[in-house]
């Protein structure tokens, strides 16, 4: 078994055959994550076992985004200038059904991570956003450090990229 990630190829990946038990989430992947790809809206990252690569484990959807200042803790405030905050936001992340409960949800997510850690050595990217689609997500980014906005929607958290 080798993991990987790699970009939507209508030619190579099954999207119609992914399920991960969201009708939204899998809506997406069918219908829209190819045109938000082709129109720079979003990318989406698909994870992938290479022995099998038509078949989609997971992926996640990232995007450029901001927050307002006032929307992050104060301890998150320190040095930052008064204007919105660079951000990457994870639309979406959804793990098959099938592939649920082997850690792929924390593997995608330490690939929005490690994504958005390298976009901040080019760009300035100081946090990572995620509008959780229900509690039970909202839970899962919390355990990973995630923390809520102040001023945002209850289930809209975000992740400090640290400081250079």
């Amino acid at each position: 078994m080798t993991l990987r990630f790699t970009l939507p190829d209508a030619r190579r990946h099954d999207r119609d055959g992914f399920h991960c038990g969201e009708p939204t989430l899998d809506a997406y992947l069918r219908e829209r994550a190819g045109q938000h790809q082709r129109e720079g809206i979003a990318t989406t990252h698909l994870l992938v076992d290479d022995a099998d690569a038509t078949r989609i484990l997971g992926y996640c959807g990232l995007a450029a985004a901001q927050v307002f200042l006032t929307d992050l803790q104060p301890a998150d405030r320190t040095r930052l200038p008064a204007y919105p905050v660079p951000a990457v936001r994870i639309g979406r992340l959804a793990v098959a059904q099938a592939a649920q409960g082997k850690g792929y949800g924390q593997l995608l997510l330490g690939h929005a991570v490690h994504c958005s850690l390298q976009l901040r050595q080019q760009l300035g990217v100081r946090v990572l956003l995620v509008d959780a689609l229900h509690d039970q997500a909202a839970a899962f980014y919390r355990a990973f450090g995630f923390r809520a906005t102040l001023d945002g929607p209850a289930r809209m958290l975000y992740l400090p990229l640290g400081k250079s």
